[in-house]
């Protein structure tokens, strides 16, 4: 009798040990795949503290630098170079592909792509913004941390200013 309970025990322990390894093989496996799939905004004055590891994907938003846009072809398709500035800091970017009709120098801007180690970022996807008075929320967020804007003085000024106002006094 004393040898069965010994056995139960065992069979216990072992049940327990692969539920507990198959629980923490379900969330490793679930972290990771969340960790490949997560896409963070970072503005461009945040690129020297917190910018993600050369090739990893994120978001970049700002204002295209009026005077940056360069337009070229490469491998028959159509591609632009261009800057993004939140005010405070600039970023190089390049694009392959056709942008969107609504992109345009002085613009709110959001592209998706990765960082790459000569310090450019490469964008797979450009978004614009959709008419006169929209501005994406993580691009406002970026200028109002950055002391480009003030909500409580009003609504922004024109979007084509933004890169030749100085931060706001506190």
């Amino acid at each position: 009798m004393i040898r069965k309970m010994g056995t139960r025990k065992k069979r216990r322990m072992a049940v327990l040990l692969a539920c507990g390894l198959g629980l923490g093989s379900a969330t490793v496996l679930t972290l990771s795949a969340f960790r490949d799939t997560l896409v963070f905004f970072v503005a461009p004055s945040d690129m020297a503290s917190k910018a993600p590891g050369p090739g990893r994907v994120f978001r970049l938003g700002g204002l295209v630098e009026s005077g940056s846009l360069r337009r070229g072809m490469e491998d028959s398709r159509p591609d632009a170079r261009f800057r993004i500035t939140d005010g405070a800091a600039t970023v190089e970017v390049t694009y392959v592909g056709i942008l969107p009709d609504l992109f345009r120098e002085g613009q709110g801007v959001v592209t998706l792509g990765t960082l790459e180690r000569d310090g450019v970022f490469h964008a797979r996807e450009v978004l614009a913004k959709h008419d006169e008075t929209y501005m994406p929320k993580d691009v406002a967020d970026a200028l109002r941390k950055s002391g480009r804007w003030n909500p409580a003085s009003g609504p922004p000024p024109q979007a084509a200013l933004w890169n030749t106002l100085g931060a706001a006094k506190p």
